[in-house]
């Protein structure tokens, strides 16, 4: 669970020219606050980061051979999916770049995508607790009890040698569902192979919903996308459609 990003970056040693490469995303998020203090934080002060945050952090870390692309990904993941910076992201609050400056303006359709993030992840963190707490009692509760043998149950069916066991006949899908399913289907429109450029608007399908999201990389057959969220993914061209 991606709650607290003042825990990873100020718990972690920053790495250094004359340190190793960064061996986890707690040190890779440690080393971007360092390094652009006026874009990434570890505390509340976190602020929605510009679309295409990851090209320019590409280009910038170029000549480091510290960070791989694939670990700058995953640590803007863990950024970009946090409670703080969900929370930041508000309609009209301006997007910053790697120097802080203003970027782009959150619309409404970003920080409604937001909202909804935030609301699911506080829901499976509910979960987990109230799981792990229930456990917690029951292990509490076998502690206390004390153990008596179980007498073995016989099973209460008897199978003929030869005969086959039955199986569970499978639930039908309900009519309506499969009907929303083939309408969301049908109301995407493929991409063209042109429009697989960086920086153009499209819809990514995850799940039954499409989100809209921008190109940042292309290598087919794989293509890299950043959310509205900021979240940045790679997913494969016949998951892409216009949006």
């Amino acid at each position: 669970m991606t709650t607290s990003i003042a825990e990873t970056a100020e718990t972690t040693v920053l790495p250094t020219a004359e340190t190793v490469k960064p061996a986890n995303v707690k040190e890779v998020l440690a080393y971007l606050v360092k390094q652009y203090p006026l874009c990434f934080a570890a505390d509340e002060n976190v602020k929605p980061l510009k679309v295409g945050i990851f090209q320019d952090l590409a280009q910038r870390l170029d000549e480091n051979s510290q960070l791989s692309k694939t670990q700058l990904r995953q640590a803007l993941r863990v950024y970009t999916s946090s409670w703080r910076y969900l929370d930041a992201t508000k309609e009209g609050a301006n997007r910053v770049d790697l120097d802080g400056q203003p970027a782009e303006v959150i619309d409404a359709q970003q920080a409604e995508h937001a909202a909804k993030l935030l609301a699911e992840s506080k829901q499976k963190a509910a979960e987990k607790r109230k799981v792990r707490m229930q456990e917690q009692r029951a292990k509490q509760q076998e502690a206390k009890t004390p153990v008596t043998p179980v007498e073995k149950k016989r099973p209460n069916k008897t199978f003929v040698k030869g005969s086959k066991p039955e199986r569970a006949t499978p639930k039908p899908v309900p009519v309506a569902a499969k009907k929303d399913v083939t309408s969301v289907q049908q109301s995407l429109t493929t991409l063209e192979p042109s429009q697989l450029a960086v920086g153009n608007k499209v819809l990514v399908k995850l799940g039954l919903t499409p989100m809209p999201a921008t190109i940042q990389e292309v290598n087919l057959p794989d293509v890299t996308v950043q959310l509205g969220s900021g979240m940045v993914i790679k997913t494969r061209q016949d998951s892409l459609y216009q949006a």
